[in-house]
């Protein structure tokens, strides 16, 4: 075996590895094929450490199997290793050897009955393990710890592969708690956590050994240096760590048990050393236990403090899994997480990734009312600074808990804009409308806005949903920053032609996506009601756009300039100031003073609108003829001699003819329709109709589309 590794390792290339591997491996089948020549085990080794090279060694499974049967000690440990490496309960040749395993359960010799038991707990099937369970239990109650160890963590394996075997290791798993191997307990508290975990029955039995639990964990934290369990400090920090996790399923949701290991807990996160890993992870477990069972207050906040110095450590590691379970804690235990407030933000400078996301979230988690202010300049110098893939979460969050404890619609604002500003292209698609909705309802700063947003769009138009925003209050409150008072802001004398030029800028920028060249289109056709000298610029604008290869824009445009020519008399009222809007967002209700959607009431009938009911089924089923059936025909304004005159029948945008009508709409209740008819969005139109003219169906429809 060492002149072949020898060999393998001296090759040079892969393909001469693989040469080198065939010609053992075409040895290794001849020595096979002679039988019992006593080398059969020396083969069996090399072919295993040809398998871990990554190499075909299926043909070696049946001499696992006779060497597995021989009588010899280390022909067995070699065919049991093989049988560890190259069979697993797939395989059919694995039933074979389950007749020489219970054999060997019964052997004399303790290294024999460890083989047995190593290869059942490896790779044992759900057959085996029915089949040997009984073995299994028998050795459980042997007197040799050597066997009873190897034997619990076997049946750990068996209730993993047949849990409705669990019962029958219950009775054996309670009384090998008072063994003093540390190998036995290990393997006890591993046997009795998995029966607690597949079986729930079965806590209120070993709820009763919580203080004999309790005495061997006082064992350990208070024992002498002993070189056998002793690692860095901490006496067998294995065992205290699985000791832990079994108590704290114990005590989950459970007084009485929680009271019996209150003391114990406290006592181990006051006297173990957290300078080394071991103690380390002693402690953490300790914390996790006390955070799950129902314990003191005062003991939660040394755990609290016990995370908060593992923030400080310098293992990364610990930083991370601290923050993990601040993260769990902070709902429950604000107030004291609260205090390493400072440790966690410092945590956003962090070189790694991981530790700064884990940090931004347990920040996040900590602002309050109290500490927005303060907590907002760390988050948005943080958002100046963080890499690529964290600034989408943190401009969430940085939305959300400025939504839910700014303290002024102002701060509010600007908190927004200076986000748009920094990272505008790593926001979410509804940050555009949130913001518009935001600003709508603050009617005092609407002048203070649009000055900032149009300084902002002077600056910069590589923003795209600040530009976005920017153009929007352009269009809506021109008025006003043409004006050039403001009293929360410095004003700035802006002119008509500055501010179309900013809009235009826009629209020719190649950095502008379709959305946004729709935004400053709209916004430059509302500035034609709130300018008076540069009407006929906004209409040359707007013309431009009406062959463009953008549907979406030139779709607009088209219908603005039938607005300036066809419409000019209602182009004032089409384009006034937008209402307030609502939000649908949780918390929030559109028109439902009960905040929550009502399904419609069956018995009840639909209202229908009295004007509908007097058209005729014919107007409704004819699209084309949109103001037909009325009771005098309908004459379109007069047009001027060199324009054509056009019929309302024939024309699918004269929807409202020559009729004096007045249009007004209302905010509509919210912006989503929720599914499954679950809900409904409604928005009221009032018509001014003074004439009592008949209106078409039709035309409601088309003005509720648009």
């Amino acid at each position: 075996l060492v002149e072949m590794i020898r060999v393998i390792r001296s090759a040079r290339t892969q393909g001469e590895e693989r040469g080198i591997i065939q010609k053992e491996c075409a040895d290794i089948r001849a020595q096979f094929r002679q039988g019992d020549n006593g080398e059969r085990s020396h083969s069996l080794a090399k072919l295993l450490y040809v398998h871990m090279l990554g190499y075909p060694a299926h043909f070696g499974q049946m001499e696992c199997v006779r060497l597995i049967a021989s009588p010899r000690y280390s022909e067995k440990r070699i065919g049991y290793l093989g049988a560890m490496m190259l069979l697993d309960e797939k395989q059919d040749a694995s039933l074979l050897i389950t007749n020489s395993i219970k054999n060997d359960l019964s052997h004399s010799s303790q290294y024999v009955q460890s083989l047995a038991l190593c290869t059942l707990a490896c790779m044992g099937s759900a057959e085996m393990c029915r089949d040997l369970a009984p073995e299994i239990e028998r050795l459980l109650r042997a007197s040799n710890c050597y066997i009873k160890k190897k034997a619990t963590l076997c049946a750990v394996h068996i209730i993993r592969k047949v849990p409705e075997l669990a019962e029958l290791f219950t009775p054996s798993a309670r009384s090998l708690l008072s063994e003093k191997n540390h190998g036995v307990l290990h393997g006890a508290v591993v046997l009795i956590t998995e029966l607690c975990e597949h079986n729930p029955d079965t806590l209120d039995q070993f709820r009763k050994a919580v203080p004999e639990l309790v005495q061997i964990m006082k064992g350990l934290v208070t024992s002498s240096y002993s070189p056998e369990h002793n690692v860095a400090g901490i006496s067998d920090p294995f065992l205290q760590v699985r000791i832990l996790r079994l108590l704290r399923i114990l005590g989950h949701n459970n007084d009485t048990a929680s009271d019996a290991m209150n003391d114990l807990l406290a006592q181990v996160a006051t006297n173990t050393d957290s300078s080394k890993t071991a103690g380390s992870a002693v402690l953490y477990e300790t914390v996790l236990t006390i955070m799950d069972i129902n314990s003191e207050s005062g003991l939660r906040v040394l755990a609290v403090n016990i995370l908060g110095r593992f923030l400080l450590n310098n293992d990364r590691n610990i930083r991370y899994i601290s923050m993990t379970s601040l993260q769990k804690i902070v709902q429950t235990d604000h107030n004291a997480v609260q205090r390493h407030r400072g440790t966690i933000v410092d945590c956003l400078k962090d070189q790694d990734t991981s530790v700064k996301r884990r940090a931004l979230e347990l920040s996040l988690a900590l602002v309050s009312a109290v500490n927005i202010r303060s907590m907002m300049k760390e988050l948005l110098i943080f958002l100046s600074t963080c890499p690529p893939e964290l600034r989408s979460q943190t401009t969430s969050g940085i939305f959300n808990v400025a939504e839910r404890y700014s303290p002024s619609k102002r701060w509010h604002i600007d908190t927004i804009l200076h986000v748009l500003t920094t990272a505008g292209g790593d926001v979410r698609d509804e940050t555009v409308p949130n913001l518009i909705q935001l600003i709508t309802t603050a009617s005092e700063l609407h002048c203070y806005t649009v000055h900032k947003l149009y300084r902002a769009l002077v600056k910069e138009i590589s923003q795209q949903p600040l530009v976005q925003v920017a153009c929007w209050c352009i269009g809506e409150y021109g008025d006003l920053l043409l004006k050039g008072e403001c009293e929360e802001i410095e004003p700035v004398q802006v002119t008509e032609d500055d501010v179309l030029d900013a809009l235009e800028t826009v629209l020719q920028s190649h950095m502008s996506s379709p959305a946004t060249r729709g935004f400053a289109l709209t916004a430059t056709m509302k500035l034609s009601t709130r300018i008076t000298d540069n009407v006929d610029r906004i209409r040359s604008i707007v013309s431009i756009y009406g062959s463009c290869i953008d549907l979406e824009l030139q779709q607009r445009a088209v219908e603005y300039n039938a607005l300036f020519k066809k419409y000019d008399h209602m182009r004032a009222a089409v384009l006034e100031r937008m209402p307030v809007m609502g939000k649908n967002s949780p918390g929030h209700t559109n028109g439902d003073t009960s905040g929550e959607n009502k399904e419609p009431d069956p018995s009840k009938p639909k209202p229908v609108e009295a004007g509908l009911l007097s058209e005729p089924a014919s107007q409704v089923c004819d699209l084309l003829d949109l103001l037909g059936g009325t009771d005098t025909p309908l004459q379109p304004n007069p047009a001027p001699t060199s324009t054509p005159t056009t019929t309302s029948s024939t024309d699918l945008l004269d929807l409202l003819g020559g009729l004096d009508v007045q249009l007004q709409m209302k905010a509509p209740s919210g912006n989503v329709i929720p599914a499954h008819g679950l809900g409904q969005v409604t928005q009221t139109v009032v018509l001014n109709n003074p004439n009592k003219a008949s209106l078409p169906c039709l035309f409601l429809c088309s003005c509720l589309s648009h």
